[in-house]
């Protein structure tokens, strides 16, 4: 398949050009300012468009088993709207069950990703320490490429670590040459704290925030900073929400500390005030870290402009209605989470660039390029140059949306988005060198990803 596109303009993290792009077999073999070519077999015109590599959401959570059932979205439904929103690259997780072999929860997460549309690739989570762990994180390097491994510091009634093993782990992780990902609250005092709001008869979703304050959150993050220095393990930070931990993270980066940030579009964009009204009208925004207050938000823009903060992921872990309603009466039983896979480029393009909080350059290094500099699939993502894959957006800068559950194609009747007016949307969307989004509309060997030999990296 040779794909043609003339007259965009070509935008990476460093440069923008005017250019034409030539695809051959999946891969871009031409960036000129012209190329002429008789008979491609397709040829798109992307005159008064941007031309930018492909999306990578680095933070999503595709069918996660919770005690309210599976997130909303499996692979299948989540990649779609992934694919809806201008991104090719998902990195979900493999969260083992106490006792199981890391390669076996590999092997099971891989079978559930087998109906993914997108490229995908997988963080690991070791939720314990036991004898053999080391070997067992050695061998995520060895048979599966996998470096990057996710560990929590809260739910420590399931899946968290204390100090001590997440010092292991991070050791054992650094000797291999990897990267361990934190999601950083402080899992003890939380839980002394939502049980003294229970206990207390203060049950509804505004209770939430309450009980897992931002200094939980930058505590974590300094403790997890220096667990880090002291392993001498490169470190990334998850869904930061706070302007408290940015000065943890930001004097760690000055002191030339491997410490990397990550923040989402719900962090940037909504703050506590979605906590006060009715049950229904507060649960979809029950999230972990939850919403903050409008001077983070702030801060955290500040923190891209600045780099501080280097990669935008979303999160995505949506839940029904009926699912939140299982907290109605507890806010402790609400399902954490909620999805956005779909709108994150329009969001950040919207509330971002034309709103001169970022640069185009820097909207690409924060949604496709450090995400696959930290991840180690650049330059063959994250770019757009010769020898790079064709994961390839063509985006609309004058297109404008509204975005709602009734048109959002995430398998949820919630949106936290909800109303918001975005401008700027894929045109056209190329992975692996084959058009899957054409005008906005998902193709039908697409949808079917009939073109997809392998869809994991």
């Amino acid at each position: 398949m040779v794909i043609l596109i003339k007259n965009g303009i070509v935008v990476n993290a460093k440069s923008s050009e005017k250019a034409d792009v030539l695809i051959e077999n999946g891969k871009i073999t031409r960036v000129e300012s012209k190329i002429d070519l008789p008979t491609p077999d397709q040829l798109i015109d992307a005159r008064n468009c941007y031309i930018f590599p492909g999306g990578i959401d680095p933070h999503v959570h595709m069918h996660l088993p919770t005690a309210a059932g599976f997130s909303a979205d499996d692979f299948l439904t989540g990649s779609r709207a992934a694919l809806y929103g201008g991104t090719t690259t998902l990195i979900d997780f493999v969260t083992p069950a106490k006792g199981q072999l890391l390669a076996e929860a590999i092997e099971e997460r891989k079978k559930e990703a087998n109906n993914c549309l997108t490229n995908y690739s997988l963080h690991v989570s070791p939720v314990e320490w036991r004898e053999n762990m080391a070997t067992e994180i050695e061998n995520c390097f060895q048979e599966y490429g996998l470096k990057s491994f996710k560990v929590y510091m809260a739910y420590k009634d399931s899946i968290g670590l204390d100090d001590e093993d997440l010092r292991k782990v991070m050791a054992a992780v650094s000797m291999a040459g990897g990267m361990v990902t934190v999601h950083s609250e402080l899992g003890d005092e939380i839980e002394d704290l939502r049980s003294k709001f229970a206990s207390g008869g203060k049950t509804s979703p505004k209770y939430h925030p309450l009980s897992r304050p931002a200094e939980l959150e930058a505590e974590a993050v300094k403790k997890a900073i220096a667990l880090a220095k002291e392993t001498n393990c490169s470190l990334y930070i998850v869904h930061v929400s706070s302007k408290e931990s940015l000065n943890h993270i930001g004097k760690a980066q000055k002191e030339g500390q491997n410490v990397i940030a990550e923040t989402c579009p719900q962090y940037l964009l909504l703050d506590d005030k979605k906590y006060n009204g009715s049950f229904t009208e507060t649960a979809p925004f029950v999230m972990s870290p939850p919403l903050r207050e409008h001077a983070d938000n702030q801060a955290l823009w500040q923190a891209i402009a600045n780099g501080t903060v280097k990669t935008i992921g979303t999160d995505h872990c949506p839940f029904s209605l009926q699912q939140k309603m299982k907290g109605e009466n507890d806010f402790r039983k609400i399902p954490n989470g909620a999805g956005g896979v779909e709108h994150r480029l329009a969001l950040l393009y919207t509330f971002g660039v034309l709103k001169d909080k970022i640069s185009l350059n820097k909207f690409v290094e924060i949604t496709s390029t450090n995400a696959a500099r930290i991840f180690g699939m650049y330059p063959r993502k994250g770019k757009i140059a010769v020898g790079s894959d064709a994961d390839i957006l063509i985006w609309d800068p004058k297109k404008e949306n509204t975005i709602s559950t009734s048109s959002h194609h995430q398998n949820c009747d919630l949106n936290i988005y909800e109303g918001i007016k975005t401008k700027g949307a894929p045109k056209h969307l190329i992975l692996k060198g084959k058009i899957v989004l054409k005008e906005n509309q998902l193709l039908a060997d697409a949808e079917s990803g009939e073109f997809l030999k392998t869809n994991s990296l």
